[in-house]
């Protein structure tokens, strides 16, 4: 198996999920910007019509067998070098895409927001040490400007001892997105606290907060920073 190393302009690499709302936004604005990675996910026409729309490879599987998959990363003849998994919802995605990635020595990044997806990496980060590669989930848009502002406020104040972050949106949500906010509701909230993150009732707290155009009420929900910042 060759390896590659360096940018996604000189590897080969995957969007799994291309065939997705995020997935497609992003394959399309790879391809602008000259990149040629390969487009897959489960839904064969949907990716194979995408593909051929932006002139790219398609592939079209599952992600219920590992050694399939780990197949499908390492290639016959060429290796991918990295995987971008946009298919959600990630508590079903990620693992095994992980567990691939890691046999074939290939980076994994994904778009998750999921507690549970940046705390299952974080548990992998020895094998992932061992096998020279990168994992990291959360590279869309959820956690990036918080975990930010988690760090300018870390280095201005070095000897603070609890973080509050919160955040208003004026966006919708995309079908994933929605999809995984559902699932999560039966799971309730989650804060970190002396180190371990535990459960908590939804809306375990209400506060007013001014985000710029006047207070508004604001209550706690289980956002990925809770792992990550």
């Amino acid at each position: 198996m060759s390896k590659q190393s360096g940018s996604p302009g000189r590897m080969r690499w995957m969007i799994y999920g291309a065939n997705g709302y995020t997935g497609e936004l992003i394959a399309r604005e790879a391809v602008r910007r000259g990149l040629k990675p390969v487009l897959a996910g489960r839904r064969r026409e949907s990716v194979e019509a995408l593909a051929r729309t932006l002139g790219l490879e398609a592939r079209a599987f599952g992600l219920d067998d590992v050694l399939a998959l780990t197949g499908q990363i390492q290639g016959e003849d060429q290796a991918l070098g990295l995987v971008l998994n946009c298919a959600g919802p990630f508590s079903a995605t990620a693992a095994p895409m992980m567990e691939a990635c890691l046999r074939a020595r290939a980076h994994y990044l994904d778009i998750t927001g999921e507690i549970a997806v940046f705390e299952h990496a974080q548990s992998l980060d020895a094998r992932a040490r061992d096998a020279g590669v990168v994992l990291c989930p959360g590279v869309g848009f959820d956690v990036i400007p918080t975990d930010c502002v988690a760090a300018a406020l870390k280095e201005a104040l070095p000897d603070a001892t609890h973080l509050a972050l919160g955040f208003d949106s004026r966006s919708g949500f995309s079908p994933g997105t929605a999809k995984t906010s559902v699932e999560g509701l039966a799971q309730g909230g989650k804060v970190r606290r002396d180190g371990k993150i535990v459960t908590v009732p939804l809306a375990w707290e209400v506060r007013r907060i001014d985000f710029g155009d006047g207070e508004k009420e604001a209550m706690t929900i289980p956002w990925g920073d809770v792992s990550t910042a």
